[in-house]
């Protein structure tokens, strides 16, 4: 417990956040069927799909372990893939010794920033936290306790090699499912502006540029669900942390109305470290 409580101060010094995972239905009952097209070329093509797509319902979660421990942090919120806004409510788990339960933070995401309210530790509460992700070694991937949905989808962008698994079910649709490896930097080179930067800065702070997947795609090439594993290296831990992403999709055509904060209500007081 000692080990985890050092690997969360670690993250949190930065957004106050850690990492989590989160499951989606899967029915036995669902049909056989084919891969459509190249599993590789199908899935750099996922991100475009969902501009098409324009917005969507989202469920993110990250689950970090170390040392037989595990933290796992749960969002809920919407996106706007056509202009790169999204708004999630992000729950914390309790403290690393579970004396005090968190309140939610409200993350809004866009192009090359996070907005975070309710940060707690010095801030007040009317006032937002901005951070670059751009600075961030993880790209915002890890630190923020959610990974931005967009930013999922164009990590597989970089897909280097990846297999169709099966039919299935996400949340009563059907899905293909596959399985693969992307590679950060060659996600960084394909992705849009919003997010160049950031996986740019992922691809050289993750332990491996490299990153396992497990993606769920509709028959409109729409992604559903996705879970990825990065390799986490935080100063105050010898070893690399193991993280699991997962973001699922949903809802396609909701409201996503993201309004950033102005100015005078970005806090620009330095933030406490917790």
């Amino acid at each position: 417990m000692a080990r985890m409580r050092g690997v969360v101060a670690g993250i949190t010094a930065v957004c106050c956040l850690g990492c989590g995972s989160v499951g989606c239905a899967r029915s036995d009952a669902a049909t056989r069927g084919v891969p459509a097209g190249d599993p590789v070329r199908v899935l750099r093509q996922a991100a475009e799909a969902l501009v098409e797509t324009g917005t969507s319902r989202a469920r993110t979660s990250l689950e970090m372990a170390t040392g037989g421990t595990r933290v796992t942090i749960r969002g809920e919120g919407v996106y706007d893939y056509r202009k790169r806004l999204g708004r999630l409510e992000v729950l914390l788990p309790q403290d690393p010794a579970g004396d005090t339960a968190r309140l939610p933070i409200t993350e809004l995401l866009a192009p090359g920033a996070l907005f975070m309210k309710n940060r707690g530790a010095g801030v007040p509460a009317d006032k937002w936290v901005r951070v670059d992700t751009g600075t961030l070694s993880d790209g915002n991937l890890v630190t923020g306790g959610a990974t931005d949905p967009f930013a999922a989808a164009e990590l597989l962008r970089g897909t280097r090699s990846a297999a169709f698994v099966e039919r299935t079910e996400v949340g009563g649709t059907a899905v293909r499912h596959y399985r693969g490896t992307a590679d950060l930097g060659q996600a960084a080179r394909g992705a849009s502006d919003a997010n160049r930067k950031a996986l740019a800065a992922a691809a050289k702070g993750f332990a491996t540029a490299r990153v396992p997947f497990d993606a769920y795609l509709d028959d409109q090439g729409r992604l559903r669900k996705v879970r990825h594993r990065f390799s986490f290296v935080n100063g105050r831990q010898d070893e690399p942390v193991a993280v699991s992403s997962t973001t699922l999709l949903y809802g396609f055509g909701a409201p996503a109305d993201v309004r950033l904060p102005e100015d005078e209500d970005i806090y620009a007081g330095r933030i406490a470290e917790q």
